[in-house]
């Protein structure tokens, strides 16, 4: 889709999910790092437990679809390069301080004026300005700053991070949602634009209803562990353990969760594990968040005992035959074998560090027109003599640059 396209890269493990975003949409990412490799190679876990700058598996994963450009931006030898890079490009992302990329003559209005058209993306932790711009943060802090910590865990517990980072991914999420808002206006206008991602913003847009709870309704949701809060206090069970693992159950209120709970109640009644006042409970008179304290308390009861013993295969399985809405909550191993996914060919081998087949991670769309390809994660520097040259540098000038220590 985006093919015809090219996207300088300058962003470290902090920003990396933007590029690869837009790889997976067929742009040229030209991952722009410096001779020693970007400090993403150096995150783990690592393929044989080997921290080698090819072996990180948050590299391959995030750096999927693009090209290695070992070229050192803050040394003069290379500016001249770097320069006709920009001039040939549509997008640059950047995960840089602000101000860091200004001092090197590197900025926006720098960059601008070699090329009008330019999208330049900035992720940082709280933009470009406000109090905090100079701060510096890490998942945590930012999970806690932008209230999502606060949300997350048990109600008698202290609040939580999610385990798999979320404050830099949201932010890479934002940058390319931007980069392509930007493009649009870019395609009618001809020129381009600085589109400057808050991560803390991105990951405070995950905060669903609360902000409005509070402003319509002065209340300050809670954590809520395996419930979910439906007003006045009261909370509803919807994530229920069972016996390898646990599954979701909805209860949406109206005509749809009336003929859910229908069927879930008959469900139980086969097996004798059913509850009269369930059963005899018109669910679909109830809108969401309208059921009685003494039916919601039945139902936390009946369904934790009913889903305890049986496994999330055959819970789910027997849901989908019944039209109950019930879902797995699955666990990575469960992701690797989902036929649904496996269906739509999701899961692709590529060359892994050590040259074998490795299982990952495929483009998140299909597109009727173009597929969509994914190529394995550039080793440092693959793609810098191809880039070069394609630039117009001579041998020697690419020579040059090496022995100065300016590329690799």
């Amino acid at each position: 889709m985006l093919s015809p396209y090219r996207v300088v890269d300058l962003a470290d493990d902090r920003g990396i999910f933007c590029g690869r975003l837009l790889g997976d949409l067929g742009a040229e990412v030209v991952k722009v790092e410096p001779p020693s490799g970007d400090p993403a190679r150096r995150v783990g876990p690592f393929h044989g437990d080997d921290p080698g700058v090819e072996n990180s598996l948050y590299w391959q994963i995030y750096a999927a679809n693009k090209k290695s450009l070992a070229l050192d931006i803050e040394s003069p030898q290379a500016r001249g390069a770097l320069a006709r890079l920009v001039a040939s490009a549509d997008f640059l992302v950047e995960s840089f301080r602000p101000g860091r990329l200004d001092e090197i003559g590197l900025g926006y209005e720098d960059l601008r004026r070699v090329n009008p058209g330019l999208v330049y993306v900035s992720i940082t932790p709280f933009g470009q300005d406000g109090p905090y711009r100079d701060f510096l943060a890490t998942d945590l802090t930012g999970a806690a700053l932008s209230g999502f910590a606060y949300l997350t865990g048990d109600p008698d517990r202290p609040p939580l991070r999610v385990s798999v980072p979320q404050f830099w991914t949201l932010g890479g999420a934002a940058g390319a949602a931007g980069a392509m808002a930007a493009h649009a206006s870019r395609v009618r206008s001809g020129q381009g634009q600085r589109v400057d991602v808050s991560c803390q913003q991105a990951l405070a847009r995950t905060l669903s209803h609360a902000p409005q709870y509070w402003d319509m309704n002065g209340v300050i949701l809670e954590r809520s562990g395996p419930f979910r809060p439906i007003g006045n206090g009261r909370a509803l069970r919807v994530n229920y353990e069972c016996a390898d693992g646990c599954v979701n159950y909805i209860q949406p209120g109206g005509e749809t969760g009336g003929r859910a709970m229908a069927a879930l109640c008959a469900w139980m009644d086969e097996h004798g594990e059913g509850n009269a006042l369930l059963s005899g409970t018109d669910f679909g008179a109830y809108g969401f968040g309208q059921l009685p304290d003494d039916v919601l308390d039945a139902m936390s009861e009946t369904l934790a005992a009913f889903f305890r013993s049986r496994s999330k295969r055959y819970l789910s399985e027997e849901a989908i035959r019944r039209r109950v809405l019930l879902f797995p909550v699955n666990d990575p191993a469960d992701v690797c074998s989902y036929p649904q996914l496996a269906a739509r060919g999701f899961f692709r081998q590529i060359e892994g560090p050590d040259g074998a087949p490795m299982t990952t991670l495929g483009p998140w769309a299909l597109s009727s027109e173009r597929p969509l390809g994914l190529r394995r994660a550039p080793r440092l520097g693959e793609h810098t003599e191809e880039i070069l040259r394609g630039l117009g540098l001579s041998a020697q000038e690419i020579a040059d640059l090496r022995a100065s220590g300016a590329a690799r």
